[in-house]
């Protein structure tokens, strides 16, 4: 009997739902306000670093705890499985969050690095779990995926107006506190609902237990066991990931800037205030998981709905980059009107956040599913952490890029940025029909 306790869905995506939900509460929260602490004046709190330095050790951070996922699968795949690696990363993340809430510089270092590590090991494995709550050709996988994702940005919408607020408005290391209280109730209701993952959990171990390489042969006449066990489709497949790794990195480039240039763009150019209500910049931070919570529900309606119509997972992506040109097309007389002394309205910022996350929600839960559907059972948890690896180096060029907001003309580099991301869509579109071909798509 099919398991549809959750929305229509297996009843253990709702503890990986909340499990995701608490530590991106962490993750967002904290980040809302990094940049900020980092280039505050040391007699606000803050670090007092220039505007380049911060970028920098913001991209590092934020692209090693993505980056670190690829190891993370390693050893999930390898020694402690999915459901200990989930268990063991938010313990270490919980324990850097709380190493920030000290004020000496070296635990500003070594709380980034825990959580790191503990990222690594969490993030993508709990995806992979979602995964594997479906079996192979469940037509709810998608959708399953859209619901998670809602569970991503709820954390994410709550982390900043908590973690960003009291951080700004009481004390910095308040808000690194309380995102690593979050990380913690997270961990409590994942060890509670263990019990609803065991379906999941049976099937990775069967599925391990039975992948044996393959005596296929390669077109140039090389037994495919041979070169990593992998027949001909497998290799096409995953030569589709890799194209869509590609992808990936440039559109979280675009997208990641959240954080870094348009967080300082909030604090430093725009009026915090709406509706009469005032407000500290970190906050604009929820606004971007507020449209995916409206709009994720929608967009899995719809990818059901349209059925044998539903665009292709290239077409799906290629809409991403789309939008996220658009939304830098926007930001261009944003940029012009902030370079004098008057504050922009808000409504640049949500109008931004708005056009992309339309972008996100093209391309992110739906790069999530199609790597668990594309990538050989013997080794998906390392193609996940492959496709983590592409928002490691898209959060990299996004703080680079943040690092040129006080030497280059805000207009300059919004154009810059909306150059690359809709030529890339370009690119991509051309591309729709090969990559379908190789992911064994009509």
């Amino acid at each position: 009997m099919t398991d549809a306790g959750f929305f229509g869905h297996p009843r253990g995506l709702a503890t990986l739902f909340f499990t995701e939900m608490w530590e991106r509460f962490s993750y967002y929260g904290m980040r809302a306000f990094l940049i900020l602490y980092m280039v505050a004046p040391v007699a606000s709190g803050g670090l007092g670093f220039a505007d380049a330095d911060a970028a920098s050790i913001y991209g590092t951070y934020t692209g090693s705890a993505w980056g670190a996922s690829i190891l993370g699968g390693l050893v999930a795949d390898r020694w402690l499985g999915q459901f200990r690696s989930v268990f063991v990363g938010g313990t270490i993340i919980a324990l850097g969050h709380f190493t920030l809430a000290f004020r000496a510089l070296p635990f500003f270092y070594s709380g980034l690095a825990l959580i790191v590590i503990g990222t690594g090991l969490l993030k993508p494995n709990v995806s992979t779990l979602v995964g594997s709550l479906y079996e192979s050709g469940d037509t709810r996988r998608d959708a399953g995926f859209s619901i998670f994702y809602m569970g991503i940005n709820l954390g994410a919408f709550i982390g900043p107006l908590v973690a960003g607020y009291l951080a700004q408005r009481v004390d910095w290391h308040v808000g690194f506190a309380a995102a690593g209280v979050g990380m913690t109730l997270g961990l409590v209701q994942y060890v509670v609902g263990r019990g609803r993952l065991t379906p999941a959990l049976d099937r990775l171990a069967a599925t391990s237990r039975s992948a044996t390489p393959s005596t296929a042969t390669l077109p140039n006449g090389v037994s495919a066991a041979g070169v990593l066990g992998f027949n001909t489709t497998e290799w096409k497949r995953i030569g589709a990931i890799v194209i869509f790794f590609i992808v990936a990195i440039i559109f979280w480039g675009g997208y990641e800037q959240a954080g870094s240039t348009m967080n300082l763009f909030a604090e430093r150019f725009t009026r915090l205030e709406l509706l009469g209500i005032s407000f500290p910049s970190s906050w604009f931070q929820s606004v971007p998981p507020i449209f995916v919570i409206t709009l994720a529900p929608i967009f899995a309606w719809l990818w059901v709905r349209l059925g044998p119509r539903e665009p292709s997972v290239p077409a799906k992506l290629t809409l991403g980059l789309l939008f996220m040109g658009i939304a830098y097309i926007v930001m261009v007389p944003a940029g012009s009107i902030a370079q004098g002394s008057v504050r922009i309205s808000p409504w640049w910022l949500i109008t931004f956040y708005l056009l992309s996350e339309f972008g996100e929600l093209c391309l992110s839960p739906v790069g999530l599913s199609a790597v668990t559907k594309a990538a050989p059972v013997r080794i998906v948890g390392l193609m996940m952490g492959v496709w983590f690896l592409s928002n490691a180096f898209g959060n990299k060029l996004a703080g680079w890029a943040a690092g040129f907001i006080s030497t280059v003309p805000l207009n300059t580099l919004f154009s810059v940025n909306a150059v690359v991301l809709l030529a890339a869509a370009l690119i991509m579109f051309m591309l729709v029909k090969p990559l379908k071909t190789l992911m064994g798509e009509r």
